[in-house]
């Protein structure tokens, strides 16, 4: 039987299509659906690695898990990950083919057209029901003749359209008017309803507007979905403004965990279970601090162009201040691409990377780094070498690290694939101060995460903290009963069973 489908479309990028795919697969896997979601084609540097080693978005993986299921590459069959202003990765089904400008990855798109139909059909015969995510705006004229993402994929899954608008950006009547006026009438039929999201204030100040947006467009409203501050979901690709702000409700003293906001910055989201740390104020660093102290700690994230941010980081004074930093005895790490910054220099005769064969790294760790074509995606378990702490990540990158520092690893890998191996992952300095890892996902792990912020809170003279309790009510949870609570759910059932 094939699952029924809805597709939720924005217009334009940053609405919330992907928290709001979480939501709705969320509430119907309460509603005692297998659900499963999808996204034709991701365009995103914070990216997941499945059970069989394949990458898709980040987005994708945590919306399966709002599903209650192992994410798979279907789910994302399609990757765009940007790797400069010129060209970008692409990923077609877990694996990357090669980097394209935009105008060879558009005489490439019809290709993919196939792996979108196979994708779709292969979920399609597993689950009840799939949540279709489109990207961007299904109106803009420009990209219509390359669309395989939003009315292409509409047309494709026969799927049902909600169209949601951002009314914190403001314009939001304007927007979803304007989208549906830009599309063709054909394509105008596939949206059932409209969905307005991010709304701050008493909801019946927009009685009016809702009335003349029904009367205009004459689709049904399906609801209007609060603004919901600090939301604990991962990001697509950007850093949200709220992460670089000091959060209300939290008082005393916190630790000062500074992260440099790579021009390519990638995996950010290894961040987040610090960010949600009591005592930590995470900050994201684009240049030089303008003032003092220094802070606790000093993080380099990974890099989707580790040679190009570099240099970058060096012409900002980025470098410098690292160098700064390291002599104040700051703690400073490096995952991934930040730790290939952190060696002595990186090699790149073949130009996997940059059309440079040699760069000089950040020499805060005596390592190598060679850049190779085959990219190594994996799923691990691991121990910290020095607590023992579980930890479980994954590894995505193109380099290989050696070096004496390497002598002094940081993880003891158990686990790969799911199969029983043994090898050492990372390095650190003599001191213990600087230390570098290739895994993803580290700070997730609760008992590692607070054994590190308990070793700064240390260096301060505060007591250390107990690991924060897992909260009972989960995430996913609290957006199903966002779109419990706000969305019109007899409208709902019936555009899933299309009888709107």
């Amino acid at each position: 039987m094939s699952a029924r489908k809805i597709m939720i479309q924005g217009t334009g990028s940053n609405v919330g299509k992907s928290v709001i795919t979480a939501a709705f697969c969320s509430y119907f896997r309460q509603q005692g659906f297998r659900v499963a979601p999808f996204k034709s084609q991701n365009m995103s540097n914070n990216s997941f690695v499945t059970a069989s080693g394949g990458e898709i978005g980040r987005a994708q993986a945590f919306q399966a898990q709002a599903c209650g299921i192992e994410p798979v590459v279907e789910m994302n069959p399609i990757l765009l990950k940007p790797a400069s202003e010129l060209g970008a990765q692409i990923v077609v089904l877990g694996k990357a083919v090669g980097v394209m400008t935009p105008r060879e990855y558009h005489v490439f798109q019809p290709d993919l057209l196939c792996v979108i139909r196979d994708s779709l059909e292969k979920l399609s015969s597993y689950y009840d029901v799939l949540v279709i995510e489109g990207a961007g705006s299904p109106a803009e004229i420009n990209l219509r003749p390359f669309d395989i993402t939003n009315m292409t994929v509409a047309k494709m899954a026969a799927a049902p359209v909600v169209l949601v608008g951002d009314i914190d950006l403001g314009g939001v009547f304007a927007s979803l008017v304007g989208t549906l006026e830009l599309l063709p009438p054909e394509e105008r039929a596939y949206v059932k309803a409209l969905l307005i999201n991010k709304f701050r204030g008493d909801v019946t100040l927009l009685n009016g507007g809702l009335e003349f947006l029904q009367h205009k467009t004459g689709k049904k409203l399906l609801g209007v979905l609060p603004f919901i501050d600090d939301l604990q979901a991962p990001e697509e690709d950007s850093i949200p403004e709220w992460k670089t702000k000091s959060q209300p409700g939290r008082t005393g003293p916190r630790l000062v965990i500074q992260v440099i906001h790579h021009p390519h910055i990638s995996n950010s989201t290894d961040l987040d279970s610090l960010q949600k740390e009591t005592d930590v104020f995470l900050q994201f660093l684009k240049r030089v601090p303008d003032s003092d102290p220094l802070p606790d700690a000093l993080i380099l994230p990974g890099s989707k162009s580790t040679i190009s941010d570099l240099a970058h980081m060096r012409s900002s004074g980025l470098a410098k201040y690292v160098e700064r930093c390291r002599l104040a005895g700051v703690s400073i790490v490096g995952i991934c691409g930040g730790y290939q910054m952190l060696g002595r220099e990186l090699l790149d005769p073949e130009g996997v990377e940059s059309a440079v064969p040699r760069t000089e790294g950040l020499d805060l760790l005596d390592l190598t780094t060679s850049f190779e074509r085959e990219k190594k995606t994996v799923q691990v378990g691991a121990v910290h070498m020095e607590s023992r702490h579980e930890i479980g990540g994954y590894e995505i990158h193109m380099g290989r690290t050696s070096g004496p520092d390497t002598a002094r690893p940081v993880f003891q890998i158990l686990e790969e694939m799911g199969s029983r191996m043994e090898r050492f992952d990372g390095a650190g300095s003599e001191d213990g101060l600087v230390w570098g890892t290739y895994l993803h996902g580290v700070f997730d792990a609760p008992l590692f995460r607070r054994n590190f912020l308990n070793t700064l809170r240390k260096g301060r003279g505060w007591p250390p903290l107990q690991a924060s309790e897992a909260s009972s009510i989960t995430t996913a949870d609290l957006l199903a009963n966002w779109i419990r609570k706000h969305v019109d759910l007899r409208a709902l059932d019936q555009i899933l069973n299309g009888t709107l």
